[in-house]
């Protein structure tokens, strides 16, 4: 009975530590190399391209249902595509042909930009940022010229401002405000100020003034199911903890899409909760970059067999930050939810690379 969790905090917790161990442990039973990783990560890509088309196809046919799986396989994504590049420049590295195979990747990072960008805008800066950190990953891992450049970072504000401007003349052009990024942005201001004064003014050490929620008299003060795990989860274990289901779920989008992480992990969990969790991501990105270096280190020196683990790293790690930086700063949804499982699971493929099976350590 000591292993059940009593709220969504600790059922969280528990989740995180099992996922995590979960991950090491598959991580190093399997022996992974570069092929696999590549052939896995196009598989994975295509097919994620292939989810988010039929997402962005349900905005103009809505029998279709909309699903948002930006949220939740957006980070998965950005994994997959920088995982594959990564693996792809280790091939050129060694003199292999792989330029087909890199038109392929390119060609699926247009299209997920696309339809992806179509389903959320803030999913554009989510696949902005992983693209960024997985370029600078791969150019530092392979000693490569600077991809930063002055040509290159005037490209992408045009082609940001370009995608804005598209959007609003196409949500205005089929009157689909749903399209329109000027309205999203004016919901979200409307509504973040009135939420940030909500939270400021109730957040403590260990969550919220009891009542402050919307659960008013039956508040505990914490884990009040602003941030949890997905709700299908929750109701499969039947697990009594107050969570947003059905009609309510609009109501926490005072924390849920209106305020940065940081705020709602703060209300939530409290004060502390939120300095460990930003230490725990400060220190998932600097392990993983320690590693990274170690792994270069290794290949430089001639040692092949982890040339897929490398590959693999770099992607987690991509992915890892442009979720923790979105969701802690930008908006919270992109780490609660389902999305919280994916942050949880980035962090472990990262975390994993702790342990190296004994035939590829030396």
């Amino acid at each position: 009975m000591a292993f059940i969790a009593v709220n969504n905090l600790e059922f969280i917790l528990e989740v995180a530590i099992f996922l995590q161990l979960a991950i090491i442990l598959v991580l190093n039973l399997f022996r992974i190399t570069l092929s696999r990783i590549l052939f896995f990560s196009l598989i994975l890509g295509i097919g994620l391209t292939a989810l988010f088309s039929f997402d962005a196809m349900a905005l103009f046919l809505p029998f279709l249902g909309l699903h948002e799986f930006t949220h939740t396989y957006g980070p998965i994504a950005i994994l997959v595509i920088v995982t594959a590049w990564a693996a792809l420049s280790t091939m050129s590295e060694v003199g292999i042909q792989v330029m087909n195979v890199k038109r392929l990747v390119f060609l699926m990072i247009i299209l997920i930009t696309i339809v992806g960008g179509l389903v959320h805008r803030d999913f554009l800066i989510l696949w902005m940022m992983g693209l960024f950190f997985g370029f600078f990953f791969i150019s530092r891992s392979f000693r490569q010229k600077s991809f930063l450049t002055a040509k290159r970072v005037i490209a992408l504000v045009a082609a940001v401002v370009v995608g804005f401007t598209s959007l609003e003349l196409l949500s205005r052009l089929l009157s689909m405000t749903i399209l329109s990024p000027i309205v999203r942005i004016e919901r979200i201001f409307d509504n973040a100020i009135p939420s940030l004064k909500m939270v400021i003014s109730n957040t403590t050490l260990w969550g919220h003034n009891p009542g402050s929620s919307y659960w008013n008299t039956t508040d505990t003060g914490s884990s009040s199911g602003y941030i949890a795990l997905p709700i299908s989860l929750i109701l499969t274990f039947g697990l009594p903890y107050q969570i947003f289901f059905g009609v309510l779920v609009t109501k926490k989008d005072i924390i849920d899409y209106f305020v940065p992480g940081i705020f709602g992990f703060a209300f939530d969990f409290g004060y502390i909760v939120l300095a460990l969790l930003l230490i725990w991501c400060i220190f998932i990105l600097v392990l993983g970059m320690k590693i990274l270096s170690e792994y270069r280190a290794k290949r430089e020196k001639g040692n092949k067999t982890l040339l897929g683990r490398e590959a693999l790293l770099i992607g987690s790690l991509a992915a890892f930050a442009s979720q923790a930086i979105l969701g802690l700063f930008i908006i919270n949804r992109a780490i609660n939810g389902t999305a919280l499982v994916t942050f949880i699971f980035l962090s472990g493929l990262v975390l994993a690379h702790v342990i190296l099976p004994k035939n590829t350590s030396h």
